[in-house]
């Protein structure tokens, strides 16, 4: 771990790793190109390990936490977004400040300005790591009834996500239910609205997860009301 991501950290060792077992699963983030600076919910402190406010996330910081195999990728995926004004969508890991591993999958979609001009990306850290394993068994007791009526249609649209994230079944289905949450949408509706929006999806792999992040993000939009 770099000097950056250790001076902040208050608090002894055992505080951070208690804290570190309730951290929350998703977090929201803002990334604004013209002047890099980043905006970080509370949530994604705490993912890093840190208290909300606590330290000014930067472009540094974010690099210096991530896994060294990874850290590369990410700094190409933040140096399209600035150039190209694409979207931070990336699925990679990284280290926070009590050395714990996160497996993590940014979902995100551009900001424009009056004129239509990208000029910043917004979205979600999702972590996908072993930690949050209880709550989806917990999650999933809760959605039975509904997984059961509705399997045909939840088990396509867990496919797409495995396919487009490259993550597993029990991941997949954490995404739809945090996106059922998040939009107080049913998950049969959504999962739905996925399958139907896949028309959407362009052809040429560099845009094709930035095109269903977008969809992933707006499906409870386009549901019908009932």
């Amino acid at each position: 771990m770099t000097e950056s991501t250790e001076h902040t950290a208050p608090g002894d060792a055992s505080t951070r790793m208690h804290e570190a077992e309730t951290r929350p699963m998703v977090g929201s983030f803002r990334f604004w190109f013209t002047n890099q600076r980043w905006e970080w919910s509370p949530e994604v402190y705490r993912m890093h390990g840190y208290e909300p406010g606590e330290i000014e996330p930067t472009t540094e910081l974010l690099l210096a936490h991530k896994h060294p195999d990874d850290r590369n990728h990410v700094a190409e995926a933040i140096e399209r977004s600035v150039d190209q004004g694409e979207p931070f969508s990336s699925r990679h890991r990284f280290v926070d400040v009590t050395g714990r591993e996160h497996n993590v999958m940014v979902v995100a979609d551009r900001i424009f300005d009056a004129h239509g001009k990208p000029v910043g990306t917004t979205g979600f850290y999702v972590d996908l790591s072993d930690t949050f394993a209880e709550a989806a068994r917990t999650t999933l007791d809760a959605h039975m009834p509904e997984l059961i009526e509705a399997r045909a249609v939840i088990e396509q649209a867990k496919g797409v996500l495995m396919r487009m994230y490259r993550i597993n079944a029990e991941q997949a289905f954490k995404v739809l239910v945090w996106r059922s949450q998040e939009t107080n949408t049913k998950l049969k509706a959504l999962a739905q609205q996925l399958i139907t929006d896949l028309s959407q999806v362009p052809p040429p792999p560099a845009a094709t997860v930035a095109a269903f992040d977008h969809i992933l993000l707006t499906a409870h939009t386009r549901i019908p009301a009932e």
